[in-house]
């Protein structure tokens, strides 16, 4: 007996303490797992609404309880006076949210979006393209393109008649080498790609001209020394007869100045030799590529003796192939007065067109053969015809062209 009373003894203060323990432990301690936690919505869930406390529950409440699906429970302590897990027990009641936080927590999300004052296009509405807030472009591309106008420099800049930026000033090079012999480097490479001295000779004709009665020559040739920009041209042409020498030669001397990316200014003096009265003149002209490739070169000539000439001519390369090219040519001769001393007569004085085809050994040397008329028109052809010469003729032409 004394056994037993010592058991129940020690048995009774275990008794009493159980139903204490159960009323403060850890709800999460609970055999059951906890339900899986709901993925956020973008909307916030509404407030929960209070309900009645249970008058007397059928089975405990402890395992009834879903802690899993409480809201707001990573929620900070101090944020409300009444906890989302003590307002689902019926505890308390939380406060009203405010009706705009939705909105608010929305706009919120997205950053990068631009915020609108107008009510009638909310941002979000705006985002997705339903409407355009006042003061705002319609194009979603206009602001994009207004930044990429705004921080484009060079040829990146939209065509206009606006002032070309400055060139950079600033050159990587000159921080690691001396700028002295940086900018004698540069001086160089500018000359070298620009700015040389070169001296230049051509032959556009030289040829043996067979034709009726006498066989002839003939030559057309230019050269000249200097840069892009100035230049001491040289030129001359002149033909003759088998056996009778040189009947008319021309040389000019002229200054050329580029006046544009295709065309040369020109003025100098000409002299005329042969068996005729010599005669100087004061030339002015041009010469240069016309659009679609035709070499066009003209002048005006002002003798010593008063007597004013012009001259137009001009030829095109007609490529076959890369190497066998056709080049028909034209020149057109005037007068403002009749010359008798040199058998000129006043208005189109004469014409020539030719027609040669050349093949190009290399760039430098192309032989050619062609056909050539020549017309005298007018007073000159009447000039012509009184000193026994025919005032029209045809030759068939062999020659070469060179440059070097």
């Amino acid at each position: 007996m004394t056994r037993v009373a010592l058991l129940l003894a020690g048995i009774a203060p275990l008794a009493f303490a159980v139903p204490a323990a159960a009323q403060s432990m850890d709800h999460s301690m609970h055999g059951a797992a906890p339900a899986p936690t709901p993925a956020p919505s973008p909307t916030p869930a509404p407030a929960p609404v209070a309900q009645p406390a249970p008058e007397a529950p059928a089975e405990g409440p402890m395992e009834q309880m879903d802690h899993g699906n409480m809201q707001g429970m990573d929620m900070e302590p101090e944020a409300s006076s009444c906890p989302p897990e003590h307002a689902a027990m019926g505890h308390c009641t939380p406060e009203a949210e405010a009706p705009d936080k939705g909105a608010s927590d929305m706009g919120a999300m997205d950053h990068g979006a631009p915020q609108s004052s107008d009510p009638d296009c909310p941002p979000e509405h705006a985002k997705m393209g339903h409407c355009t807030p006042k003061g705002e472009s319609a194009d979603p591309m206009a602001g994009m393109e207004a930044m990429a106008t705004t921080s484009a420099s060079g040829t990146d800049l939209p065509p206009g008649d606006a002032a070309a930026p400055p060139p950079p000033g600033d050159w990587y090079a000159d921080r690691i080498y001396p700028q002295a012999e940086m900018e004698h480097s540069r001086h160089d490479m500018m000359k070298e790609n620009g700015a040389q001295t070169i001296a230049f000779i051509s032959f556009n004709l030289a040829e043996y001209q067979a034709r009726k009665g006498r066989d002839g020559f003939r030559w057309d040739g230019e050269a000249w020394y200097g840069g892009d920009i100035n230049r001491l041209t040289l030129k001359s042409e002149g033909e003759g007869v088998f056996g009778e020498g040189v009947e008319e030669t021309e040389i000019q001397a002229l200054y050329s100045r580029a006046i544009g990316p295709y065309f040369n200014a020109q003025a100098g003096i000409r002299q005329d030799l042969g068996p005729g009265p010599d005669r100087t003149y004061a030339t002015i002209g041009f010469e240069g590529l016309a659009p679609y490739w035709f070499e066009v070169e003209g002048a005006l000539f002002l003798s010593n003796k008063g007597d004013l000439l012009g001259r137009l001519e001009g030829y095109y390369d007609q490529r076959i192939t890369q190497k066998l090219i056709l080049q028909p040519m034209a020149e057109f001769n005037f007068a403002l007065q009749d010359v008798p001393e040199t058998g000129t007569g006043s208005g189109l004085s004469d014409l020539e067109l030719g027609l040669r085809l050349r093949y190009e050994i290399v760039k430098e040397f192309a032989p050619y053969v062609g056909v050539e008329w020549t017309r005298k028109v007018g007073d000159t052809a009447r000039f012509a015809r009184a000193a026994g010469e025919d005032a029209s003729g045809v030759s068939f032409v062999m020659g070469v062209r060179a440059w070097f």
